[in-house]
């Protein structure tokens, strides 16, 4: 096996864009609790869920990685805030560099996906926690308030999923131009 997904995945939305990107490019996609040893693979594809300012799943992943000639690590982020947001991009990044070393983040290609949410399947320390947020977030003047905040706002206690597989494209176009 030359090339690998891993994905880590909460709630799912993690999982279904790793399931859909391994059927359209025939590569496994596998767990990251599950991950082997990535040092004999040619290709990385790492998906990451966003949660509490972190990238789940990424740390444990390439923990003791370092890059080998010829090797190619894609890592895809997938939150609720919307990644065409530059501020969310730059949040993002943020989380990235706490969780990387700057050889990794440097030589990675990033991407950065839409997910979704659900309240009704968080766990107790989950929903406690976003209320918390919401809470504090109510009190916070608007002009003050991130998109990142925003969007929590707007979503807030709902049911919501951004999930767009065509999103994947661009990921796809590169596994295709690094393989070949």
């Amino acid at each position: 096996m030359e090339h690998i997904i891993v994905y880590g995945s909460r709630y799912g939305s993690t999982r279904r864009y790793a399931e859909k990107l391994s059927e359209q490019t025939g590569i496994p996609a596998i767990n990251c609790k599950d991950a082997p040893v990535l040092s004999d693979k040619k290709t990385i594809i790492c998906l990451g869920g966003l949660y509490a300012g972190g990238v789940l799943g990424l740390a444990k992943t390439l923990r003791s990685f370092s890059f080998q000639d010829g090797q190619k690590l894609l890592l895809v982020t997938v939150g609720l805030a919307d990644p065409n947001e530059p501020e969310n991009r730059d949040n993002i990044r943020a989380y990235l560099q706490r969780q990387l070393s700057p050889e990794l983040l440097s030589q990675a290609k990033i991407f950065h996906l839409r997910g979704g949410i659900d309240y009704q399947k968080l766990s107790l320390g989950h929903r406690t926690m976003m209320k918390l947020l919401y809470q504090s977030l109510r009190r916070t003047p608007p002009e003050k308030q991130t998109a990142e905040d925003r969007a929590l706002m707007e979503t807030y206690g709902k049911q919501v999923d951004f999930t767009d597989f065509g999103a994947l494209e661009p990921i796809i176009w590169e596994i295709q131009r690094e393989t070949i």
